[in-house]
């Protein structure tokens, strides 16, 4: 049996999210706050993006009306403890929201509060203009990290077998195995011994 893919890309963007707050959780509240090039002026800018499109894409998919109303507030965050636990709460309601997905519900059609419209949307669309959008914007924080002190980390990493020794900490941290998202048929063995 497949497993769910779309699970697998929520599991992978709330694990380069983990990757790319540790990260920025090594730089000051003002390096957060510095002006750098990008869509959104700074770091904590860019990253309180993230998580607004966030809210207001999972309150979609879970049937909520939240609409424009996510980014009342464009900087609900201006702290990165705090950004960090609401990513976590939102990363978490996206793969579970995923986890239980069938084939029936990728056609199913999401509407989406635009204020002035209704936007109907399929499932699987809307979670792939989701992905896309986040995968966007983390490259955009990730090159302003480049120009702090701190190493950005690598976030084109995928779910490769022979590299989840790589991942194993960060999968920990978050509560991952490869075997809840790749299913028992599709985990992983263990490494040989000789």
């Amino acid at each position: 049996m497949m497993p769910n893919l779309f699970h697998a890309q929520a599991s992978n963007n709330a694990w380069a999210n983990h990757r790319l707050l540790k990260a920025c959780a090594a730089l000051t509240p003002e390096e957060l706050a510095a002006p750098r090039s990008g869509f959104f002026p700074s770091l904590i800018e860019t990253l309180n993006h993230i998580l607004i499109i966030d809210w207001f894409y999972v309150d979609a998919l879970e049937g909520g009306w939240l609409g424009p109303a996510a980014w009342a507030n464009r900087v609900p965050h201006p702290d990165l403890p705090g950004l960090w636990a609401a990513q976590v709460a939102v990363d978490r309601r996206l793969m579970a929201h995923c986890a239980g997905l069938v084939e029936a519900d990728l056609a199913a059609i999401v509407r989406v509060n635009r204020a002035t419209t209704v936007q109907e949307e399929r499932r699987d669309r809307l979670l792939l203009h989701l992905f896309q959008h986040q995968i966007h914007h983390r490259g955009q924080a990730h090159a302003m990290l480049s120009s702090t002190r701190v190493k950005p980390p690598q976030l084109d990493e995928f779910y490769s077998e022979g590299e989840a020794p790589l991942r194993a900490a960060d999968f920990a941290e978050l509560g991952l195995s490869e075997e809840a998202i790749w299913g028992a048929a599709h985990a992983i063995p263990p490494a040989r011994t000789a």
